[in-house]
């Protein structure tokens, strides 16, 4: 039984990340893949699939051409100005989260009046709660519903609207990963969603209890692939036809009205990620306790990766930012849900890896962890 953790020499990554493999030089699925990218994509064939595909989806001359999953955030910006400039009439549709925050609604806005139609499309609140205290309880993510909506919604929409494309944004199972070269590419479906969606390979069907019937649960049971396929309809990502990387996008983003945080990062690295609502949080700071690591891990290795950061920058940085804790955050979502913040930390406590940490001086540490004289509290 692992016992402790193993960095890759490149980025920081731990070989605990769902998805990473690290091999026997040291250096992980996710650099390599991320590498080889760079040198074997040919960019101009790709954006030349893609104006195939905007002509192929024109000819069908249906009310929309496209759907655009969107959340107001920098990428959901990078995916309409994108679309709108190869000529796509888009519906963008939006989960609307129960912890929209202000500058979420206003990104959102932004996006809007760039000038797509739009559906904010929002689950009974008395279900979102139920649904995400239990699978916090039983799966030590309170975001698992929220990936089953962003995920479901837009092709259930599609479908029922007739419309002939879902374009997504990056791949983050390439982006993140980098292993798995049967599920990468440019097509979201059935096989891609059990294993990345960030549901622990669950779907609602799995959620129905004498707590949440299937009814309630409508929302987050999307279309079947063989569904889809009879309605003529695919989804696709962005990031296959053009070289997804989060700089560049915030740049296009920024150009067309997004705003940042004022109040820097949210989590992780980034000022301009993962700040249009507040419970998004809670669901990385779990990784913590589940996988020793943090968003900012990913963050950082994706600046490694894009030449902008070192290795031993991204280890300073950590030191230097200390514990992730969103404290504000989680007691918005005690709040919600309805724990006291004891509670909320005697569940979460129960999702501990004991495979990693263990107590030393009446404190939990992680055994072999990347920064030696880390302050653990």
């Amino acid at each position: 039984m692992k016992t402790n953790i193993s960095y890759c020499v490149k980025c920081i990554i731990p070989d605990t990340r769902p998805g990473i493999k690290i091999y026997t030089d040291g250096i992980c699925s996710a650099c390599k893949s991320h590498e080889r990218k760079g040198v074997e994509t040919d960019w101009e064939v790709r954006r030349e699939a893609f104006t195939t595909l905007v002509s192929q989806v024109k000819k069908l001359n249906r009310d929309y051409d496209c759907v655009i999953p969107v959340s107001g955030g920098k990428d959901s910006t990078w995916q309409v100005v994108k679309c709108l400039e190869y000529g796509l009439h888009p519906l963008a549709i939006t989960w609307r989260s129960p912890s929209r925050n202000e500058v979420g609604a206003r990104n959102l806005e932004n996006l809007i009046s760039l000038g797509v139609d739009h559906i904010d499309f929002s689950i009974n609140p008395h279900v979102e709660k139920k649904f995400m205290l239990v699978s916090l309880v039983e799966a030590g993510d309170c975001a698992i519903p929220m990936h089953m909506a962003i995920f479901n919604i837009p092709p259930m929409m599609a479908l029922k609207m007739n419309i002939p494309l879902i374009i997504w944004g990056e791949n983050p199972a390439e982006e993140y990963s980098g292993q798995y070269k049967d599920l990468l590419g440019h097509r979201l479906d059935e096989k891609w969603f059990k294993k990345f969606g960030v549901t622990q390979g669950t779907t609602a069907l799995n959620w129905e209890s004498s707590e949440l019937s299937a009814e309630e649960l409508t929302p987050y049971f999307g279309p079947t692939d063989e569904q889809l396929s009879a309605g003529g309809i695919k989804g696709v990502f962005l990031g296959y036809y053009f070289d997804w990387d989060p700089e560049n996008s915030l740049e296009m983003a920024e150009l067309n009205g997004f705003e940042r945080s004022s109040k820097g990062p949210k989590t992780g690295f980034y000022n301009y990620a993962d700040i249009d609502e507040d419970f998004i949080s809670i669901h990385h700071y779990l990784k913590w306790y589940k996988f020793g690591f943090t968003r900012s891990y990913d963050n950082l290795s994706l600046e490694i990766r894009n030449g902008r950061l070192r290795r031993d920058e991204a280890v300073q940085w950590l030191l230097d930012r200390g514990d992730e804790t969103p404290h504000e955050d989680i007691v918005k979502f005690c709040d919600f849900v309805g724990l006291t913040k004891h509670e909320f930390y005697e569940v979460i406590e129960q999702h501990r890896n004991p495979n990693i940490w263990k107590i030393v001086d009446n404190k939990w540490m992680i055994e072999g962890f990347l920064i030696p004289d880390w302050r653990w509290i």
